[in-house]
């Protein structure tokens, strides 16, 4: 419609400066070799050329075929640690932004497994239950932060207690991962208690440790201004630390699970997913059967393009004898 417009518009502009520039029994003999049918041809031409085009970007088909399609999945839950710990900046950007971009990775490569994700501190919150919708899991990974839970600290036994109890289902008790993202501080919560429960149902932890194991690091606050101090307990600075020992404890209490000591060096997430997790093997999910259609784009571009064809050898002036 809009190319439609155009033309119109183009011919009534084109006719009222014609009207100025000679009187109409004038324009005749001025305008005598000049097709005024061939130039509105023309611009039909067009106007159809576009339509098939349009057409076959619509990617046409018919005769379709009903194909059965089998899927083979696992459900990956991943346990994020959002406490003020993670803001230290032994990972860049800081640990909990650098785990960020390493889950959206593994999001972006995922083929009909299922992902959740939970987002943990002094409680545990399900941010994103399992689902094959990939996109809602990127959108609910980007708002995480470290006040995406209402109470400070760490509690990673009750976050893996709750991917238990509230997120996986009891319908199969093979093929279900966690990868809990960490710097292992807990103020007794009993993971390893937690991960033991876990194990009994059939889950593999796989534990990622992130930060500083020898000093520590400090945590980094930005004040409303943009200024940034440090946080401070009873009036020190808190220097956060890897704790490495209990998080190996958590991932070795699960049959196959593997604890990953990324400390501040780089890690690829994808990687452990394809060599540790993938590996294990896939269930069979229910089979989809879908309609399948013979593509024929190609028949309406190729109109397309005759009908341009014919629009440029077509002249708009009259052959005048």
């Amino acid at each position: 419609p809009l190319l439609v417009l155009l033309f119109s518009f183009s011919f009534y502009r084109k006719h009222i400066l014609l009207r100025r520039f000679a009187q109409m029994d004038l324009l005749s003999h001025i305008n005598m070799n000049v097709g005024f049918s061939r130039q509105i041809f023309k611009a039909v031409l067009i106007v159809m050329a576009s339509v098939f085009i349009i057409v076959g970007l619509t990617q046409p088909g018919w005769n379709p075929k009903p194909k059965s399609i089998e899927r083979k999945g696992r459900d990956l839950l991943v346990l994020l640690d959002v406490s003020q710990s993670m803001l230290a900046e032994d990972l860049k950007p800081n640990r909990l932004e650098r785990a960020k971009l390493d889950i959206t990775e593994l999001i972006d490569h995922l083929s009909n497994d299922r992902i959740g994700i939970i987002a943990f501190a002094g409680n545990s919150v399900v941010k994103c239950p399992l689902t094959h919708d990939y996109g809602f899991a990127k959108m609910a990974l980007n708002e995480i932060s470290t006040i995406s839970v209402s109470r400070g600290g760490t509690l990673i036994g009750d976050a893996i207690r709750r991917a238990v109890d509230e997120v996986f289902d009891n319908e199969d008790k093979d093929f279900k991962d966690i990868i809990l993202i960490t710097d292992g501080e807990d103020h007794e919560s009993l993971p390893i208690n937690a991960a033991q429960a876990a194990a009994k149902k059939g889950i593999r932890l796989f534990v990622i440790g992130v930060g500083d194991e020898t000093e520590g690091t400090r945590i980094p606050i930005v004040q409303e201004d943009g200024s940034k101090t440090f946080l401070k307990y009873e009036g020190k600075e808190v220097w956060s630390k890897l704790n490495a020992e209990a998080l190996k404890d958590i991932a070795l209490a699960t049959p196959g699970g593997k604890y990953l000591g990324v400390k501040t060096g780089s890690y690829d997430l994808l990687e452990v997913y394809r060599r540790l997790i993938e590996a294990g093997g896939k269930r069979d999910l229910e089979a989809t059967t879908i309609m399948e259609y013979e593509e024929k784009f190609q028949i309406f571009l190729g109109l397309a393009l005759t009908l341009l064809l014919i629009e440029v050898m077509i002249s708009e002036r009259k052959k005048v004898l």
